[in-house]
């Protein structure tokens, strides 16, 4: 019976803090997110040397009519560095394993809150703004907003703005690579500024405008090293020979040629093969103590010290410049709390989200070593009364009441007290004599 009957369209329903909201059709429109449609170009993956850097940072520069496209071409192939890789992965991942917490206006955690952002989407949203430290500025977009497994509202991930369509100077994304800034979308303003969060100065081309300058030379040294162990690596094979048969001739060379790895040939009778060692044993110092340099001057720029990633330091050194790279950390830190409290939040509660009041901050009292925990925990101990139940939550075993610390009473001496009284003017054996008389035969 009711198969031609239409079914009624289900209304929309948005999660608010004032409960659920059966949204009408038209009014829907307004908790989805605006779609940019971007025209996506290959980049041209052309070798660059200094000079293209300068000009490319020049265009970028430029007041009228800012261009980071050429520079951002140079950033590609400076990301791909294996030295500069390590040491943003070290920086980075830092900060990403270090535990957060989300406090109500009354300063007590919220666990609750906290289940919004334990999901991969803050996850790389992270990532994608401390990127900007070395790109210059990152444009995130959020995603549509969905429920999770446990009817909880979120997004169904965040993605990065092609760096090449975004003109941070004015505020802009750009469409087509060619088109003009003031073409482009204010992303800045409503209804675009409800979905992205910028990360990142207007006017800040990150560090990986210093990092080329390494980069590029490094790759340079790295080249003309492969080329260097081309011709000199291995050792050069003479052939003399006495004939003048161009037959000859041309069968011994085509030999010498396809001889490569195998190390033998047939030759004509009075043919002399000679063996040339390279007598530069010493000659890759060069290209080495380059690359070194480069990777070195890398360290200083993205973790500020070389100790805590490369070799050949002592413990005193690299526990000064582990504190120099915690204030680093600590500075990324800053970055992701101010994002979040200033853009994310404010953007999450207009979406629905039940986070009014909620501030974001770092949760500093779970990062200890277990070293530095047992120690912190005795301190207490020892000069505090501790409740009982801190250790029950944390440990999750059973505590009962404190035992009585029972004091250590001093040894009184052996055998009932024979030791000599302080009065007693009675002299004792002098050392040389007590060892004299220690001495006793093995059999008695």
């Amino acid at each position: 019976m009711g198969k031609n009957r239409k079914q009624a369209a289900r209304p929309a329903t948005v999660q608010t803090p004032y409960g659920t909201l059966h949204l009408a059709k038209k009014d829907i429109g307004r908790f989805k997110k605006t779609v940019v449609e971007l025209q996506r170009t290959t980049d041209a993956l052309i070798r660059k040397d200094l000079g293209d850097w300068r000009q490319a940072w020049q265009r970028a520069i430029n007041v009228d009519n800012p261009n980071r496209q050429p520079l951002y071409d140079i950033y590609r192939d400076v990301d791909i560095d294996l030295h500069l890789s390590g040491c943003i992965q070290q920086r980075e991942g830092f900060v990403m394993a270090r535990s957060f917490k989300l406090t109500g206006e009354n300063g007590e955690e919220d666990e609750e809150a906290v289940n919004y952002f334990n999901t991969a989407w803050f996850k790389q949203l992270m990532k994608y703004s401390l990127d900007a430290n070395y790109w210059g500025h990152s444009l995130i977009e959020l995603g549509n907003i969905t429920t999770d497994i446990n009817g909880r509202m979120t997004y169904d991930g965040v993605k990065l703005i092609p760096r090449k369509h975004v003109i941070p100077e004015y505020g802009r994304i750009i469409t087509d690579l060619g088109q003009d800034w003031k073409d482009g979308l204010d992303y800045r303003k409503p209804p675009l500024a409800d979905w992205y969060i910028e990360v990142g100065l207007p006017d800040s081309l990150g560090l990986y405008l210093k990092a080329a300058t390494q980069t590029i030379s490094k790759k340079n040294a790295l080249a003309f090293w492969d080329t260097f162990a081309e011709i000199f690596g291995m050792p050069m094979r003479i052939a003399r020979t006495t004939t003048r048969d161009d037959k000859e001739l041309a069968k011994m060379e085509k030999m010498m040629s396809e001889m490569g790895t195998e190390g033998w040939g047939i030759f004509q009778e009075g043919t002399n093969i000679e063996v040339v060692e390279s007598s530069k044993g010493d000659a890759f110092n060069v290209y080495d103590r380059r690359i070194d340099r480069a990777n070195s001057e890398l360290s200083k720029l993205i973790i500020g010290q070389t100790m805590t990633i490369e070799d050949g330091s002592s413990l005193s050194q690299s526990e000064t410049h582990l504190e120099v790279f915690q204030n680093i950390i600590e500075a990324d830190c800053d970055t992701i709390r101010d994002m979040v409290n200033n853009q994310l939040l404010p953007i999450m509660i207009r979406h629905g989200f039940p986070l009014a009041g909620i501030h974001f901050d770092w949760d500093y009292s779970v990062d200890y070593t277990p070293e530095q925990q047992v120690a912190y925990e005795q301190l207490v101990l020892n000069n505090y009364e501790v409740d009982p139940a801190y250790f029950e939550e944390k440990y999750n075993m059973p505590v009962g009441e404190r035992r009585q610390q029972v004091p250590v009473l001093a040894p009184t001496g052996s055998d009932g007290g024979d030791e000599d009284p302080k009065d007693n003017k009675t002299p004792k054996p002098d050392k040389k004599k007590r060892q004299e008389q220690s001495k006793r035969p093995f059999f008695d």
